[in-house]
């Protein structure tokens, strides 16, 4: 098991809320950091069915005097167990950590995360920092960091099982929508979307289906915490701006086993978007666990200059440029420049494939693995 950097204030007295998408580490990490706990699975059809006909069960199963954790895991599954959790806290002074698929989720069905009396935290895919010298650039590139992925012997198939598993369990089972069909169409016709801003209504074209239904399919995608949207950085423009998000899927991997490929599908594309993909999902967690507090922004003008990703935040303005290309010509600095012209307090980088760092004033040309091992201390500063 990869050393996490996630870190989780184990020694308070305050419970906690631990999100991430299924297959991210969290039951792992915390039956390796708090094995003292006492665990109760909500994916265990014995332990689902047992506080699902009655939630207040959960008093009588905590022994007396009980001073240790207690793990909740999958809370979404029963959001009426937290009111239970909230009564317990306060009149047990008991400490919880429950974990889940979205925070979300369970505010749409009402919950209200225990009034403010849990702090959240979120666990992502690994980073290269946590993988360290087993870090392989293409294996990443191919079937993302989901821990299983890195480390399974099939990732292919893990993959598959994992989208199927997915559908059935979260999807299907929590009533998110009835056609699971159409839904499965639309996570293909979706991966076209990746790295690109969205058209709902040529999405709902192109799978016969209503702007809305498809809005409420991105819904449930960033319900389930397996899509980021990346706004436009709009601060201070200068410049006539786009104002549509550009969509991803949360993980490489991910986004590889759902694009459906062909004889006419163009390779560039695709590991175009896995590049960015790659990059945002580290900037993501590094972000979250290093506590930066940078919002994550792209930058697109209306005459399409753009830069992939824009970071913002107390620490100042970094833009950083994805290229599938081992070398750097003028053509690949210009929207980083046009960006520079406008901030000229930004820091410039752009990501490729080659070996050596270059330096081009403004911009600074890092190879892809260097930065992103590299990629605590850029932000940083």
């Amino acid at each position: 098991m990869y050393d996490r950097m996630l870190t989780l204030p184990l020694d308070g007295n305050s419970s906690i809320f631990l999100f991430g998408p299924r297959g991210t580490g969290k039951t792992s990490w915390l039956r390796t950091n708090v094995p003292e706990a006492l665990y109760f699975d909500l994916l265990d059809f014995t332990t689902y069915n047992s506080f699902a006909t009655n939630p207040g069960r959960l008093a009588y199963v905590i022994p007396p005097n009980y001073t240790n954790w207690i793990v909740i895991d999958e809370v979404q599954r029963i959001p009426e167990l937290l009111n239970e959790v909230h009564r317990l806290i306060e009149e047990r002074k008991l400490r919880f950590i429950l974990t889940g698929s979205s925070a979300r989720s369970l505010r749409k069905k009402g919950v209200n995360l225990l009034a403010g009396r849990a702090l959240k935290y979120n666990m992502y895919p690994l980073v290269a920092q946590e993988i360290g010298d087993d870090f392989n650039l293409e294996h990443a590139l191919t079937y993302g960091l989901l821990p299983s992925a890195v480390t399974h012997t099939d990732p292919k198939k893990y993959l598959e099982s994992y989208v199927q598993t997915y559908l059935r369990e979260e999807v299907l089972q929590e009533g998110l929508t009835r056609n699971v069909g159409a839904f499965s169409r639309f996570l293909e016709v979706a991966s076209f979307s990746q790295a690109n801003t969205l058209n709902l209504s040529e999405i709902g074209r192109e799978l016969g289906l209503g702007r809305l239904v498809v809005s409420t399919y991105f819904e449930i995608l960033e319900d389930l915490l397996l899509s980021i949207r990346v706004p436009s950085f709009t601060h201070r423009a200068k410049r006539k701006m786009v104002a549509q998000s550009k969509f991803y899927f949360f993980d490489t991997g991910v986004y590889r086993i759902v694009r459906p490929t062909g004889p006419l599908d163009v390779g560039s594309e695709i590991d175009g978007a896995a590049l960015e993909t790659l990059f945002l999902q580290s900037l993501t967690a590094l972000n979250d666990y290093l506590r930066l507090d940078y919002k994550i922004y792209f930058w697109r003008t209306s005459t399409g200059i753009e830069v992939d990703f824009v970071v913002y935040g107390p620490r100042g303005i970094i833009a950083f440029e994805i290229k599938r290309s081992s070398h750097i010509t003028s053509k690949h600095l210009k929207s980083l420049r046009e960006f520079g012209k406008d901030y000229p307090e930004a820091k410039l980088y752009i990501l490729f494939l080659g070996k050596y760092t270059e330096y081009h004033d403004p911009v600074t040309a890092l190879p892809l693995q260097e930065a992103l091992f590299a990629l605590p201390e850029l932000l940083e500063g």
